[in-house]
């Protein structure tokens, strides 16, 4: 694991060229605030998901004569978008799009920002204090793991013992996906047991092992819900080795193309799409209108699909880029 200084320093020296190769934008350094430039910090480059989210953004602030430049950290990591947010600040945009990597260590120099007179709206996380961001716009991830225990109780036909494989403890969205979950088994599917969540800190190996270890306390187990892709690949990866694939039903989260291609293979029976392109999109409309003197939204929350393999070419436009 590389150091934390050597982490910063690749944090300052990344910029859009990971992500926005061949959807460009331009900020100003000139000193001077311009109200015409945006700038969108996603929480880590390369991530489709987010990579969506910008071409969405990119698109609407052509469409509204804005030019938007987006630069993100090579990790999901506050002390790498930490610096991204100072450079940002000292080049003076009209606003910001910003996805918080932590939800208290990022208020410090996202404040800077809005004392610096920079508009700040959140795109799908949030700062704890709600007093910086003008608008935030996300999923709502309880509803996502609403969602995701339908879709599994369609799958396995309302009965069975079922497991949820989560990231890491204290991540809000998939914490949130987890318990919207929970939550919808308790209330709706009495005929389903839930077996309780666990962590794979974000390693697909360790899902994995949990599944296993899962298989041969409870070899009845009939679902499984991945909040994130690692625990998706990691629930597969142990099914197989089981070889229990396809016959437990698992449901991930998010469409990437891998995901997609996991769907249409049969390695999981179904995915829970986000909309990052409307997230985007909202986003920009949002600065544009709080730069214009406009009324601004504070909370919007975008909508969310099941996608299974008989639904899945009415639903291409859910499907996350690699590219803009």
């Amino acid at each position: 694991m590389r150091t934390r200084r050597a982490a910063v320093l690749a944090a300052v020296t990344v910029t859009a060229t990971a992500l926005v190769a061949g959807c460009g934008g331009s900020v100003s350094s000139s000193g001077s605030t311009h109200t015409k430039n945006l700038v969108l910090i996603p929480g880590v480059a390369n991530e489709p998901f987010y990579i969506s989210m910008q071409c969405g953004a990119q698109d609407e602030a052509k469409t509204l004569g804005y030019t938007l430049d987006t630069q993100a950290p090579t990790q999901f990591d506050a002390s790498l978008q930490t610096p991204i947010v100072t450079g940002v600040i000292a080049s003076k945009p009209g606003a910001i799009l910003i996805a918080p990597t932590h939800a208290t260590a990022m208020v410090a120099p996202i404040k800077q920002a809005k004392d610096a007179g920079i508009k700040v709206i959140e795109v799908d996380t949030a700062l704890d204090d709600t007093s910086i961001a003008l608008s935030s716009i996300s999923s709502d991830n309880v509803k996502g793991g609403q969602l995701a225990a339908q879709t599994l109780s369609k799958l396995v036909g309302g009965k069975g013992s079922v497991l949820v494989i989560n990231t890491k403890a204290g991540t809000s969205t998939t914490d949130q996906r987890a318990q919207g979950f929970e939550n919808e088994l308790k209330q709706n599917d009495p005929g389903m047991t839930s077996l309780g969540v666990q962590y794979n800190n974000n390693e697909a190996a360790q899902a994995a092992s949990i599944v296993t270890a899962t298989l041969a306390a409870h070899p009845d187990l009939a679902g499984i819900f991945a909040t994130n892709l690692s625990s998706a690949e990691g629930a597969a990866t142990g099914l197989r080795n089981a070889g229990k694939l396809g016959q437990v039903k698992v449901v991930g989260f998010d469409a990437s193309p891998t995901q997609i291609q996991d769907l249409k293979q049969g390695t999981v029976q179904a995915l829970i799409a986000q909309n990052p392109a409307a997230i985007g999109k909202d986003g920009v409309d949002q600065a544009a209108a709080a730069l214009e003197g406009k009324p601004v939204t504070r909370n919007i929350s975008t909508d969310m699909i099941a996608i299974t393999q008989d639904n899945m070419a009415s639903n291409e436009q859910y499907f996350y880029k690699s590219k803009c």
